[in-house]
């Protein structure tokens, strides 16, 4: 290769060319870091200024006798050398975190599983007669906001039965698993198969389950009400019926249809057997609506449900979005089960983490989904030191997760959609919703 180029001022040597260290990032595709030009480095080289005062910029294409296309460099500060990237491979592999988390860890005690039913359900119980007995208005508020955070707890217990973390038996798993979601009018196979699906794919824009980003084609064809409620506030808080029934935007098929997209032949039987059990639990409140009328029924369990489904729709958004430092998604080679998994967040919900079984504790639960609820904790200190960066400390949380509203709105004005090309992508703003 030429080492010099002739100039205007005579021969001179070609800079040296320090190649960009390599992070598995491709860089053809934008991410939200920024060119940074060094403070002592001059866009314009006093070398080619001549005696007459006129300063021109060098044009290695046309001044070097070596081929014109070279690697371009991008400058950087050398205190950022080191920046961490968050899309780029991790040093580490899943039997590297899995070794780091104590073989306790993964023993499933289904009594213990059950004590906390049998603690939810009491309390649940307990908070309908009371709110029953009294009938006051002064306590119905609060009691919806208690039962439907209860109703919540029900949630992840099932949630636990679906992972086959509740217990080792697949009969007593999915005899609970439909008690508790049927209660709640979720239909149990049909959710936990399709919440499989969001655990396989993982931080993949297209394959991805549930809150998955929407690719700019997909995002510029909603109609500007679909557009504009799907990034409002309350209103995508309530968008877990409507997925059961449709899914999201861009996927076809429902939870209850046994033929869906969703489902293999194979898995038949059981989406009919959770849609049996659901319309069964819609039957029941049908028949107390009777009993009790529409007006008492819609105190005691129509507003907790309402409260049940914004939990549910906060928790698992803001478990995928909302971090301060922007966070990749992947498509095609770039994505991996580990890759995309250490793309979501854990969070601290305060008081209510005991309440909802530490579902906050995000991370190792998606990478590792049969690890027990009671033994997340203790399996996400293990494995901080082998996930080191890659892990996003959450931030600490008051009694009450009040901070988490701010994180939300800050999310959801910017957080729009994503590239319709490139293996790892970004979210990107629309103006209009910003």
């Amino acid at each position: 290769m030429a080492s010099s180029v002739l100039s205007e001022c005579g021969l001179r040597p070609l800079p040296r060319i320090y190649p960009k260290p390599r992070t598995g990032q491709n860089p053809l595709i934008s991410t939200p870091s920024k060119l940074r030009i060094s403070r002592n480095v001059s866009p314009i080289d006093s070398s080619l200024c001549f005696s007459r005062g006129v300063c021109r910029e060098r044009n290695w294409a046309l001044k070097v006798s070596a081929p014109s296309r070279f690697q371009q460099v991008e400058e950087e500060k050398d205190t950022n050398v080191d920046e961490f990237d968050p899309g780029a491979p991790p040093p580490f592999n899943l039997s590297d975190i899995r070794a780091a988390i104590p073989k306790h860890c993964w023993v499933k005690n289904p009594w213990k599983s059950m004590s906390y039913v049998v603690r939810d359900v009491a309390v649940v119980f307990g908070l309908a007669a009371v709110a029953a007995y009294f009938n006051n208005w002064a306590l119905w508020p609060s009691y919806w906001v208690a039962q439907g955070t209860m109703f919540w707890a029900l949630f992840v217990l099932g949630h636990d039965c679906g992972h086959g973390s509740f217990s080792n038996d697949p009969k007593l798993n999915s005899v609970a698993g439909h008690l508790l979601h049927s209660s709640i009018l979720v239909p149990y196979h049909g959710w936990r198969i399709s919440h499989r699906t969001h655990h396989q794919n993982h931080g993949h824009v297209e394959n991805d389950e549930s809150w998955h980003p929407l690719p700019e084609k997909i995002f510029k064809k909603l109609d500007n009400v679909t557009r504009k409620l799907r990034f409002t506030l309350p209103f995508p808080m309530l968008a877990y019926p409507i997925y059961l029934w449709s899914r999201s935007p861009g996927k076809t098929g429902s939870h209850f249809h046994p033929d869906s997209d969703l489902f293999l032949p194979n898995e038949r039987k059981d989406v009919i057997t959770s849609t049996v059990c659901w319309s069964t639990m819609v039957a029941i409140l049908a028949g107390l609506s009777f009993v009790m009328g529409p007006f008492q029924l819609l105190k005691l369990y129509g507003i907790p449900y309402l409260g049940f489904v914004m939990w549910l729709d906060v928790v698992t958004y803001l478990h995928h979005h909302g971090h301060e430092d922007k966070l990749p998604w992947y498509r095609g080679k770039e994505w991996s089960y580990l890759r995309g998994g250490l793309t979501t967040l854990d969070r601290d919900y305060g008081w209510i983490n005991n309440i909802h079984h530490d579902i906050g504790t995000h991370v190792i639960h998606h990478l590792f989904p049969q690890i027990p609820h009671y033994n997340l904790i203790e399996a996400t200190e293990a494995a901080k030191p082998v996930l080191g960066k890659y892990y996003k400390e959450p931030k600490k949380s008051g009694p009450i997760p009040f901070y988490l509203l701010g994180v939300l709105l800050r999310s959801m004005k910017k957080d729009h959609y994503v590239g319709d090309t490139g293996d790892i992508v970004y979210y990107q703003t629309d103006p209009e919703l910003s």
